[in-house]
């Protein structure tokens, strides 16, 4: 295992026998039934706030966001001009590409891919989703699949910096309980894949990288009826 990927870099750090790992984090978590979520423990439903250090960056941000908005506009009037100067042929690959970027967006909403679950509380996605912060205040995690595993690992809680150095497992799924897919493996490049449990359920994450090695993994793997991990939807 090459310890220059963040693979390498968890199984030199945490032990984990990683075949492959991306940095992932989910979307939003819709506000779940009271009598659910207080038989869940009352876990928290969003990641812990930003820390002091973290926030005075946040502040510094906000007083060069009129010069950050100032150089956006310039280099978009460089865009322009380049447009302007490109040929008929380059406009139309870049057409091509929009008409593909607005396609992927629409199979995402028609795949129910821009929600954070498939909605049902009660089974194991669900369920685990109501746990999500509890195991780390941390917002993004680190999906690590082993031969037999699906892991995450985050620092326990939030931090601004250095979140590699303090990863810890937080949640260990068995094979045989879970599998990682690339529900549009087959139609679009995307930053998309999702965990289906074994009733069904299932929960989507958004990786950092558009098509990393966790889907290249999962691309090349058998088909389903004849693995555990599959890129079928």
């Amino acid at each position: 295992m090459d310890r220059k990927t963040l693979a390498g870099r968890i199984q030199s750090r945490l032990g984990v026998p990683a075949e492959c790992a991306a940095w992932c984090r989910i979307g939003k978590i819709p506000t779940p039934p009271k009598d659910v979520h207080r038989a869940a423990g009352d876990g928290p439903l969003r990641p812990a706030l930003i820390r002091p250090l973290g926030a005075l960056g946040v502040i510094l941000t906000g007083l060069l966001s009129p010069l950050l908005l100032l150089l956006f506009l310039l280099s978009k009037v460089a865009d322009a001009e380049e447009w302007l100067k490109a040929s008929a042929l380059e406009r139309a690959r870049a057409r091509v590409k929009a008409r593909e970027a607005k396609e992927g967006k629409a199979t995402v909403r028609a795949r129910g891919l821009d929600q954070v679950f498939d909605g049902d509380w009660n089974k194991a996605a669900g369920q685990f989703l109501l746990r999500w912060y509890s195991h780390s205040a941390h917002p993004t995690r680190a999906l690590v699949l082993t031969q037999d595993r699906i892991i995450l690992a985050a620092p326990p809680k939030r931090v601004s910096v250095r979140q590699e150095e303090r990863l810890r497992v937080v949640a260990d799924i068995p094979a045989t309980e879970a599998v990682v897919e690339d529900p549009l493996a087959e139609l679009h490049t995307s930053d998309l894949l999702r965990i289906r449990f074994r009733d069904g359920s299932w929960l989507t994450v958004v990786t950092e990288e558009t098509r990393g090695e966790v889907h290249m993994h999962v691309m090349q793997q058998p088909r389903p009826g004849s693995h555990r991990r599959t890129s079928a939807d």
